[in-house]
């Protein structure tokens, strides 16, 4: 299913910190699976809830909050009396509610920007290709700062520093206990963006996080042989839940796009393992990055894809 992260059809009201969570979804699918197992419409359960058929299908895709009242209706409907197992059904909805940091920036985020904040959080291995940009995770503060007032033409310097400070409370998700496992692929074009001091800090910055044993970063060379047919950018993003499915994010200009069928994910796998193939291992692409910091001109032309083959 594709989900369209479009303020204006989520359903929530505007600035409302409630984006797709990875709680949201997990809380949402095993009610669905429970109401599945026992035989009752969404209709039905709608309207045990004091509600529509269309709430009871968004609660259970994750896409709004839980009133833990309606929760445990919902589970004296499907016949759920363990008293454990409703135990921690309503205390997921409680955690589900919990207010998270991205709410003090919810007036600079779309709704569909919160709830990729939310899964990104929550996610165990993050895959992600960036054929433009470097990915917002491996920015320093002056690579977001600049790649942000391109984004964001005629905003104000406070919003453009706000912004910042999110990205780099956004980046601690790698440095922190529990950390997911990142896999990045960038486009050597990416690099390009950069020139003198902040070229070299943000080439030490990769190398600092691609030598993490969790990080996994590779370069695509721009003149690799099929580079023209691959396509934008996209994530892959997957949880420790088992009942959760990978989801694929795709980030447009004014909204984005989670699939979560089994055709549209395995589509972006097998994508991002090609790319993969494509792009120079993370040796060769540590080595890469230390032959630009060794060299005292940059070269911006085609002499750079003869450095990184020579690798």
């Amino acid at each position: 299913m594709a989900r369209a992260g479009q303020a204006s059809t989520d359903g929530r009201p505007a600035g409302q910190s409630r984006g797709l969570t990875v709680l949201h979804t997990t809380l949402g699918t095993q009610l669905r699976r429970l109401r599945e197992a026992s035989g009752v419409s969404a209709e039905m359960a709608g309207h045990a809830i004091r509600a529509s058929h269309l709430k009871i299908s968004r609660m259970e895709h994750g896409r709004v909050g839980f009133n833990e009242r309606d929760v445990a209706d919902l589970l004296t409907l499907y016949g759920v009396t363990d008293q454990h197992q409703r135990g921690k059904l309503l205390a997921l909805a409680r955690q589900a509610n919990a207010t998270d940091w991205a709410h003090h920036y919810s007036d600079l985020l779309p709704s569909w920007a919160e709830t990729y904040l939310g899964l990104e959080q929550a996610s165990s291995v993050i895959r992600t290709y960036q054929p433009r940009l470097l990915p917002g995770l491996l920015q320093t503060e002056d690579s977001a700062r600049a790649i942000l007032r391109l984004l964001h033409p005629g905003e104000s310097a406070l919003d453009i520093e706000r912004r910042v400070a999110l990205q780099m409370t956004r980046q601690e998700i790698l440095t922190s206990p529990g950390a997911p496992r990142l896999w990045a692929v960038i486009d050597q074009a990416a690099l390009w963006r950069f020139a003198g001091s902040a070229l070299q800090e943000q080439i030490r910055h990769l190398i600092t996080m691609a030598e993490l044993p969790h990080v996994r970063l590779q370069v695509l060379p721009v003149y690799s042989g099929e580079y023209v047919a691959i396509g934008g950018r996209f994530t892959i993003l997957r949880f420790a839940e088992p009942e959760l499915p990978d989801i694929v994010y795709l980030q447009q200009a004014t909204t984005a796009l989670y699939l979560d069928r089994d055709e549209d994910v395995q589509h972006y796998r097998e994508l991002m393992d090609h790319i993969c193939v494509l792009a120079k291992p993370p040796a060769d692409t540590i080595s890469y990055l230390h032959t630009i910091l060794s060299n005292p001109e940059i070269p911006t032309d085609q002499s750079w894809p003869s450095i990184l083959d020579n690798q």
